[in-house]
Formats: C-alpha cells, structure tokens, sequence
C-alpha cells in the first residue's frame, strides 16, 4: 500500500509544529511520508526577530536546523523556495537554490503531494507607499532582521567617529503593533548593554527614536487600556509616540509625513501585514483583499479540500465579521487542528471545525517591563497583567513552542542551556 504524502510548505511556527507532530505520529511509524519545504536551513521564531535586529538574540545559538530536526522526528526536509502549485496533477513546484556567487546548486523540482498545508506566512505590507521598499528595512525574516542589526552597529560606530560627528542617532519605526512597540523598547535596551562593551557613550539622551502610527492609537489590535500602559512605558524610555501620522513617502534622509521630513539614520516598516503576492490567484484558489487564501471551517481551501492553509496566510473568517488574528498563538492553533484533521481523514473518521481561542496578549518592553491581558476568551473581557507575572508569561509563550517541537523535558535543558550562555557569553552579539 502506497504512503500517503503530506507536503508542508513553510517552516513558521505552524508548519514546523505540524510537521513535527506528523513526523512524530506516522512518518516514524512509517503510515506516511511527511516533507517540509522551507527556502532557510533554520527556524527561528518569529516573534523573537526584534531581539535577533538588536542584537539581544544571538541567531547562532537559537536558531533550529529543519535538516537535524527532520532526522530527529520522521520527516523529510527540502530546501527551496515556492514557485508554483499544479492543483490537477497535485504538484509542488519548487524554484532552484542558488549559491551565493550565482551558482546552480539544487535545480527546480516538482514534489508530488495528496495532502498540501500552506504555511508561507505574511511579509510587511507598504501599501504601495512612494520610496519604502527602497530605504526602510522590513522584520519579516531572519536575514532582514540581521541586515538591521548590521546597520545598527554601523550607526553606533558613527556616533563618535571623527569623520561622521553626530550628537543623537534617529530611528524611525512606522507602525505601532506588537513589532515596532517591542523593537523600540528593545532598542534602548540593546544601547544600554552596549556600553559595557566599549561602544560610543549611548545615553537615552543620544538616542531619538520615533514610532509612527496611522491609527489614533498603538497597539490597535489590543484592548485599549493595554495599550495606554505601553505607550506609558515608551514615553519614559524617551520614544517619541506619534498617532494619527500617517507616512507619505520614504528618501535616504527619512521619512515624509505629508509636508513634514522626519529625519532618521534608520527607518524599519512594521506597519500591516499581507500575504506573499504570490499567493493571489494561486491556481484559482480564492483569496481576500490581503492576499489571504480563504478556508473553510477546517481550514481546508475554499475550493480544494486537499490543501490547507495555516496561520498568517490563511483567511480564516469568525463569526463577528473579522478574521482569525496573525499570530503565534493563532498558528499554533491551526497545525493543531490541521493535524488532527489529517490524522482523522487517514483513519476514516469525520474532520472536526476548528474554533480560535484567544488566551489573550502579551507585549514585552524587555527589561523594562511587560504588559497584556490574558484569557481574552472569556465573557466579560481579558485580565488585565503586568510586571513579572506578565514577563513569566510572555517567556511562556516561547517556551510552550519549544515544547511541541522537542517535549517537555529537552525544552528544560534548552531553557538551562540559555541561562548559562547570559553567563558565560556576551549580553549582545556584537558583530
């Protein structure tokens, strides 16, 4: 009898947990052949890249090698980009890999599938505006967030170097959800630990960045009261908070707001998300306005029930007229769901709806604090927390990730592993 093949394509928080539970649950029993398609070698958490821009996270260490992964919990891992879906033939087609000097190393392949789940994820959306994807730098992968990291330490050298005099480094953040809030509270963090390590002197004083958000105020997904605490928070770090701002255009100097130049060294674009471009119209699958493709209740395709589509590329509607959130939480809950929908559709039992739980939010200030509301579920509103008890369970949501790719007890020693590395390693990476 032929295995059945489940092709997951994207590496996120969904589609590695996902694979990884199939993996675990047939592939190494042999009752299927699971391959996950990622265009990285490694995953790393995506909520985590503002601490890999400052510098706080030190990717090398962190991050998690699919190929090892796979080997370790019975799945197939393939490297390559997305090019193309053949819903009438169930093909994958995969563009090819290059080297770095322009060299062919892996050729375009096509990957043959009965069961497809898309979890390509969203990238930031510019909105067409004037000059943005030109000189701001996006978060929306590792390598854009390394890339920011490296101008970062440029800018700092600058601060006093004989040939670029400057009194303050300008960094402007266009956009006030939960990346430009935590990027920017990370930043006077990163400028504080550098100090120790010889950089220019990086007083809050020298410091000038700018958070600038469309809407009448940040963190407009959040319960409203969240988001006076954080703004709260911002204001005594010395961020410059401006709402009702909306971006008209970007140049290498900085940022037009309508007649105004805001001037800023570096300037990062986390305002809106999309689905990748290349999703719209995939092989006549049905999408919204953000390129989202549209599910059904079980998350299967609106128009293919052998493909499904999870977390932030996934148009999911609930019943209030809006769509399922992109969040970690949110992916999680899909591979959940989509795993145990496949794993029902292999045994001949009926595929179960899925239902979103919203356990509430949590924006952390790093070590200047944490705020955010838990048990958004529930009638009557969320529980408002904050302080230790909300960076306890900020930490949590990570470690509850690292606990359905690799169980319980090599979560510990990961977490004991990290703990001695702020010991004998640097605060920072620095290079």
């Amino acid at each position: 009898m032929t295995r059945p093949r489940i092709l997951i394509v994207g590496g996120g928080a969904g589609g590695l947990e996902l694979a990884t539970r199939l993996g675990n649950k047939l592939g190494r029993r042999g009752k299927a052949h699971i391959t996950l398609v990622d265009r990285n070698h490694t995953h790393i958490w995506k909520p985590l890249l503002h601490e890999v821009a400052t510098g706080t996270l030190d990717i090398e260490i962190d991050q998690l090698s699919y190929r090892a992964h796979a080997a370790a919990h019975g799945f197939d891992f393939q490297l390559g980009r997305f090019d193309g879906l053949n819903r009438q033939q169930q093909k994958v087609i995969l563009a090819p890999v290059f080297a770095d000097e322009g060299e062919e190393v892996l050729a375009a392949r096509e990957l043959d599938y009965d069961y497809l789940v898309l979890a390509i994820g969203s990238v930031s959306n510019h909105f067409n505006t004037p000059g943005v994807a030109e000189h701001c730098i996006f978060l929306d992968s590792p390598a854009q967030a390394q890339r920011f990291h490296r101008h970062l330490l440029d800018a700092y050298l600058k601060l006093n170097s004989p040939r670029h005099p400057k009194e303050t480094l300008n960094i402007a953040i266009v956009g006030a959800g939960a990346t430009g809030v935590e990027l920017a509270a990370e930043l006077y963090h990163a400028a504080a630990e550098l100090n120790l390590y010889g950089f220019a002197d990086l007083r809050k004083a020298r410091l000038n960045i700018s958070v600038i958000e469309a809407g009448p105020r940040i963190l407009p997904a959040l319960p409203e009261r969240i988001a006076i605490a954080a703004q709260k928070e911002l204001e005594k770090l010395g961020v410059k908070v401006r709402t009702n701002t909306k971006v008209t255009a970007a140049n290498s100097t900085g940022l037009q707001l309508g007649s105004e130049q805001l001037d800023a060294e570096l300037m990062v674009w986390a305002a809106g998300i999309k689905a990748p471009d290349f999703l719209h119209h995939l092989d006549g699958l049905e999408n919204n306005r953000i390129n989202q493709l549209l599910v059904n209740s079980k998350l299967q395709t609106t128009l293919d029930s052998r493909i499904y589509a999870i977390g932030d590329c996934a148009g999911c509607p609930l019943p209030d007229n809006k769509w399922v959130p992109p969040r970690a939480q949110s992916a999680h809950q899909m591979a959940s769901s989509v795993a145990d929908n496949i794993l029902a559709e292999l045994n001949g039992k009926s595929l179960r709806e899925f239902t979103y739980k919203d356990h509430g939010s949590l924006i952390s200030l790093s070590r200047f604090g944490t705020v955010g509301s838990l048990m958004g579920n529930l009638v009557g509103g969320a529980m408002m927390i904050e302080g230790r008890i909300a960076r306890l369970a900020y930490i949590s949501l990570y470690r509850m990730h690292q606990v359905a790719l690799h169980g319980w007890l090599k979560m510990l020693v990961i977490s004991l592993v990290a703990r001695i590395n702020r010991i004998v390693r640097p605060r920072l990476k620095l290079h």
